[in-house]
């Protein structure tokens, strides 16, 4: 069973970590640390986490996180304190109330972490690992939901940015030739559906400016709750790029019927990687 010890570390021969995503909480030396770097986080909301790690899958109450933080003779608002703890563990984790990826709660129960956790040494940067034996395959680390070797972050955060500025140049494109789409439309729809379709492209392309201004920032400067902030506008991303997934066939008589098609398929496929990218860059996000 695990122990914490912010402030009575165990002996160095009994040290311990718990892994979880993208961390590692180090219960003797008070620590978390994600991908390798350590994260600010307060005693008390470091015991609340190791408490919860403790017992990971199972429902801790309340009353017991009271008994654990707090002995009987002591005088504290613990309503408010835990509350307070428990927002800075998920701050620290980038977990979320309302979709919990680690920490969920239950209401007038308790609290539950609900991550995969794996314990062992603690792993020490500044040592040698071990040589492979000769012939055996290096352990892959996989993704916990997709099920795959975890990728470099810059590169899915890189390719989710070029897919933004990709969709941020059509929507300029289309607003700077807007006459010229137009005119298109004349060709095979009547007068009042070419204006409406002219009306559609001003309308979304306004729509999806803002939007991937703000995805290219928040990928571009690493937002920790981007994962969590992306589930939520998806429903919208994925409306506004179906229905420019269509824009190909706008130069039907340019690339011909079959070039049209496979770029439409290729565009009504994005937002769905666009999605898996997040997922893969952002881990910790999926749910409180």
């Amino acid at each position: 069973m695990l122990h914490y010890g912010a402030s009575m570390p165990a002996p160095p021969n009994h040290r311990k970590t718990a892994r979880f995503g993208v961390f590692e909480l180090d219960l003797a030396a008070g620590e978390v640390r994600k991908s390798g770097r350590k994260i600010r986080l307060q005693e008390q909301p470091f015991q609340v986490l190791a408490s919860l790690i403790e017992r990971a899958g199972e429902v801790v109450s309340r009353e017991e996180l009271r008994q654990t933080l707090w002995p009987s003779d002591t005088f504290v608002d613990f309503d408010h304190s835990l509350n307070t703890a428990i927002n800075k563990v998920r701050e620290a984790l980038g977990d979320s109330a309302t979709s919990p990826h680690y920490i969920e709660t239950l209401a007038r129960r308790g609290y539950r972490f609900i991550s995969p956790v794996e314990t062992g040494a603690p792993s020490n940067a500044n040592s040698t690992p071990a040589p492979a034996p000769e012939g055996a395959a290096s352990p892959v680390k996989l993704h916990p939901e997709l099920e795959i070797p975890i990728p470099r972050r810059g590169v899915t955060r890189g390719l989710f940015a070029l897919i933004q500025f990709m969709y941020l140049c059509f929507y300029l494109v289309a607003l700077f030739r807007l006459h010229a789409i137009q005119n298109i439309a004349d060709a095979f729809l009547p007068p009042w559906g070419a204006t409406t379709l002219a009306g559609v492209v001003m309308v979304t392309a306004g729509t999806g400016i803002p939007l991937r201004c703000y995805l290219m920032s928040a990928v571009g400067f690493d937002y920790q709750r981007l994962g969590e902030k992306f589930r939520r506008i998806f429903p919208l991303l994925l409306a506004l790029d179906q229905l420019w997934a269509v824009a190909p066939f706008l130069l039907l008589q340019k690339i011909g019927l079959g070039a049209a098609f496979a770029a439409s398929a290729a565009l009504l496929y994005l937002p769905f990687s666009e999605r898996t990218l997040i997922q893969m860059a952002y881990l910790n996000s999926r749910r409180n």
